[in-house]
C-alpha cells in the first residue's frame, strides 16, 4: 500500500526532475530487454535501433524471454523502494511479470492466434509505425521485410508444439486468420501496395533499393502464404470447435487486461443490469430525436440525415482531424493542462480493412506523434458523424491520447517502463470510456443525436461484458434456451448495436479469440468512476475534479488494483 500523503505529493508532480533509483534502473533495464527481444514492441514505443529485425517467435525465443522475466522479478523483489513512486513501480511491475509467468505456465503462447492481436497481425502491422521519410528508412524497411520469413518460421514452430501438446486455439480464429492473410498477400493487398507505393518524402528511391524492396516484400508475401498453408493443413484440423476458453484461463486473461481481480459472476450480473440501463437511457433520447420513436426508429431517422453523413475515407479522415484539433484546442484552454508536444495528434486511415479503431502512442521524444487509426472494412464507404463523434474523443482528447501521451511526457518522474509499457487495457480503455461521459458532462454531446451515438458505444461495451463472460464461461443464455455460443452471441450483438454487419461479425470474432479484453473497457470505466467517487467522498468540499484527473494521469500506466492503492488514503 502506498502511503497516502507522500504518494499524493509525488505522483502529482510533473515539473521537478527526480534522481533515478535502483528500482527505476531495474524497470528501465526490463524495457531494454523487451526492446531487444521483442523488436516490434520496440518500434511501437519509438525505439528504432531494432527496426531491421523481428524477435524470435520460436519456443526457444519464448523461453529466453521467460528466463529474463524471472531474473527481473528476482532483482525487483530484492530491491527496497526509495519513495512512493518506487512503491508503485515495484508493486505493479511484479504483478505484471507474475501474470506473464502464469500465462506461460498455462501454455497460452502455444495457442496464440486470433483475429486482432496475435503474431498474424503484429508481424504485418509493425510496418505501419516504421519511419519512411528517407531512402535510408526504406532500406531498413526492406531489411525487416527480409527477416519476416524467419519470424513466421519460429511462430509456426511454436504452434506446432501446441499441436503436439494438445494445446490448440479455437478453429474459428484460425479460419478467420487465414482470410486475413489472403487480404495481406493479394495482388492488391498490403505487401504489394506497400512496396509499390514506397517513396521517401523527397526524391525517389535508388533503383537498386526499389528492386530490393520489391523482392523483400514478395518474400514476405510468400512467407505469409506459407503460414496460411500451415494454418489450413495442420492447425485448423487439430484446433478446437469450442470458442470458450473456460473459467481458469478466462480469469487469467481478465487479470491481464484489467490489472485487477474481479468477481466474474458478479460482473456478469452487473453487465446485464448496466445493459438494461443503457437501453432505457437510449430510449429516452430517441424520443428527443423524434417524438414517440423507438431507438431503432431514431437511428433510421438519423441515417437519412444527409447533413450527418461522410462519404469516403478522405472525408472521414478530414473530419476526424478537424474534430480532434478542435477538442485539443478548446479543452487545452479550459479543462486540462495539455503540454505542447501532446497537442499534436494525427488521424489516420489504416492500410488494412479488418475493422476496428485504435490508437498508437507517441515515441518517447514525440518525433512520431500519437495517432488515431481507423481500419475501414471492405465495402464500407459511408460514415455517420453522430455515431462517431464520441469515438474521436475516446481515441483522442480527453481519451487515450491525453492519458498515454501525458505519461510519456512525464519523464521527469517516471521511468521508461511506467511511461511507455506499464498499464492495462482496463486502465486505458476504462479511462477512454470515462472520458466519453466526461465530454457529455462538459456539454460536447448536447445534441441528442451525438448523445445517442455515445450511448450506442456505451451500450455496445456493456453488451460485450455480458457476451464475453457468457461465452467463455459457458453461462446460460439470457433467454434460457441453452448456453452461450457463437451463434447466440452474434444474434445478441446484432440486437444491441447499430453498425454495419461486417463490423458486428468482426467484433464477435474478436471477443471469442481475445478473452477478457472486451469487458475491460466497461469494467475499467466502472473502476475509474468508483475511484473518483471514493476520492470525492474522502475529500468532501475540497475535492477538485481537475486536480484528481491530473494526479491520476500523472501516475502513468498501471494496473487498476495498483491505481486504487496509489490513490487511496
Amino acid at each position: 500500500m502506498v502511503a497516502s500523503e507522500e504518494a499524493r505529493r509525488l505522483v502529482g508532480m510533473t515539473d521537478a526532475s527526480r534522481t533515478p533509483t535502483p528500482i527505476d534502473t531495474i524497470a528501465d533495464a526490463w524495457v531494454d530487454t523487451l526492446a531487444e527481444l521483442e523488436p516490434s514492441l520496440a518500434t511501437y514505443i519509438g525505439r528504432f535501433e531494432y527496426n531491421d529485425r523481428f524477435g524470435d517467435y520460436s519456443p526457444e525465443g519464448t523461453e529466453r524471454l521467460v528466463a529474463e522475466a524471472r531474473a527481473t522479478h528476482a532483482a525487483l523483489s530484492a530491491a527496497t523502494p526509495a519513495d512512493a513512486i518506487d512503491e508503485v513501480t515495484k508493486v505493479d511491475l511484479l504483478r505484471e511479470i507474475d501474470l506473464q509467468l502464469e500465462l506461460h505456465d498455462a501454455d497460452w503462447h502455444l495457442r496464440n492466434i486470433n483475429v486482432i492481436a496475435s503474431p498474424v497481425q503484429e508481424l504485418r502491422s509493425v510496418f505501419d509505425l516504421m519511419p519512411t521519410a528517407t531512402a535510408d528508412d526504406w532500406s531498413v524497411v526492406a531489411t525487416r521485410l527480409r527477416a519476416l520469413p524467419g519470424a513466421i518460421d519460429g511462430y509456426v514452430e511454436t504452434l506446432r508444439q501446441g499441436i503436439a501438446k494438445g494445446v490448440v486455439p479455437a478453429r474459428r480464429q484460425v479460419v478467420e486468420s487465414i482470410t486475413q492473410i489472403g487480404r495481406y498477400t493479394a495482388d492488391s493487398g498490403f505487401f504489394a501496395t506497400f512496396a509499390g507505393d514506397a517513396a521517401p518524402a523527397e526524391g525517389q528511391l535508388p533503383a537498386s533499393l526499389a528492386v530490393e524492396l520489391s523482392d523483400s516484400a514478395n518474400a514476405a508475401r510468400v512467407a505469409y502464404d506459407q503460414l496460411a498453408d500451415f494454418l489450413s493443413r495442420e492447425l485448423a484440423p487439430a484446433s478446437s470447435e469450442k470458442d470458450a476458453v473456460g473459467r481458469e484461463l478466462y480469469a487469467l486473461n481478465s487479470r491481464r487486461f484489467l490489472g485487477a481481480t474481479i468477481d466474474l459472476d458478479e460482473t456478469y450480473e452487473w453487465g446485464v443490469e448496466e445493459l438494461r440501463r443503457m437501453v432505457e437511457e437510449q430510449t429516452s433520447i430517441a424520443n428527443e430525436i423524434k417524438a414517440g420513436a423507438s431507438v431503432e426508429e431514431a437511428v433510421a431517422f438519423l441515417e437519412q440525415d444527409a447533413s450527418r453523413k461522410l462519404h469516403g475515407t478522405d472525408a472521414l479522415q478530414k473530419w476526424m482531424q478537424e474534430t480532434s484539433d478542435r477538442a485539443v484546442e478548446e479543452l487545452g484552454r479550459t479543462h486540462f493542462d495539455i503540454a505542447e508536444p501532446i497537442r499534436r495528434l494525427e488521424c489516420m486511415i489504416a492500410p488494412t480493412k479488418e475493422g476496428g479503431i485504435y490508437y498508437t502512442g507517441p515515441t518517447d521524444d514525440f518525433s512520431r506523434p500519437g495517432r488515431m487509426w481507423w481500419s475501414v472494412p471492405e465495402g464500407v464507404t459511408e460514415f455517420d458523424t453522430w455515431r462517431e463523434l464520441t469515438t474521436v474523443y475516446h481515441e483522442g482528447v480527453p481519451g487515450h491520447h491525453l492519458q498515454i501521451a501525458q505519461a510519456v511526457y512525464n519523464r521527469a518522474q517516471l521511468n521508461s517502463w511506467r511511461r511507455l509499457l506499464g498499464g492495462t487495457s482496463g486502465h486505458a480503455e476504462g479511462w477512454a470510456l470515462y472520458a466519453e461521459r466526461l465530454m457529455q458532462q462538459l456539454g460536447y454531446l448536447d445534441d441528442p443525436a451525438d448523445r445517442l451515438g455515445m450511448l450506442d458505444g456505451q451500450r455496445m461495451r456493456a453488451a460485450r461484458v455480458v457476451l464475453d463472460i457468457g461465452v467463455h464461461l459457458e453461462k446460460p443464455r439470457l433467454d434460457g434456451s441453452g448456453v452461450w455460443d457463437h451463434d447466440y452471441a452474434l444474434d445478441f450483438m446484432r440486437g444491441n448495436v447499430n453498425m454495419p454487419d461486417e463490423f458486428v461479425q468482426f467484433e464477435v470474432n474478436r471477443y471469442l479469440g481475445w478473452p477478457g479484453q472486451a469487458p475491460s473497457y466497461k469494467v475499467g470505466q466502472r473502476i475509474w468512476e468508483q475511484l473518483r467517487d471514493d476520492v470525492a467522498a474522502r475529500e468532501g468540499a475540497a475535492f477538485d475534479i481537475k486536480a484528481f484527473h491530473k494526479r491520476a494521469l500523472d501516475i502513468g500506466g498501471v494496473g487498476l488494483d495498483t491505481l486504487r492503492e496509489a490513490l487511496a488514503s
